[in-house]
């Protein structure tokens, strides 16, 4: 078996909050999280935002108002979110969705301290 199959929680439900621009999940252990759609966008798994090492993480600014289209299971172990700036390429799995909650506060003061470090805002 490969590392993480089939282990940590798992969602029971995924509601997208469109008037509050965030996703709604419950997992099985009974947390449920509610992520903003900015976040989740500044944080994609994608190689754009993430590079291919964590020396190449991009900040993304500009995204205070983004939103979700959609969003898509990938298997049974992730979701793709389609972003209304059309950022669609991140594959969001249990794990990493689950991890974002839980790490929500370091994550969110993560992004801002970048934003302002170079000197780039959340608006566009």
């Amino acid at each position: 078996m490969s590392e993480g199959a089939g282990l940590g929680p798992k969602p029971t439900e995924i509601r997208l909050k469109s008037e509050a621009k965030a996703l709604e999940i419950d997992f099985d252990d009974g947390r449920t999280f509610s992520l903003p759609a900015e976040l989740l966008r500044v944080e994609s798994p994608s190689a754009e935002v993430q590079g291919h090492s964590p020396s190449e993480k991009q900040t993304i600014s500009g995204r205070r108002h983004v939103g979700i289209l959609g969003v898509e299971p990938v298997g049974h172990y992730a979701v793709r979110i389609k972003f209304d700036d059309l950022h669609d390429s991140g594959i969001f799995s249990w794990e990493y969705l689950y991890r974002m909650g839980e790490n929500q506060d370091a994550l969110w003061q993560n992004y801002l301290t970048a934003l302002e470090a170079q000197g780039l805002s959340r608006d566009p």
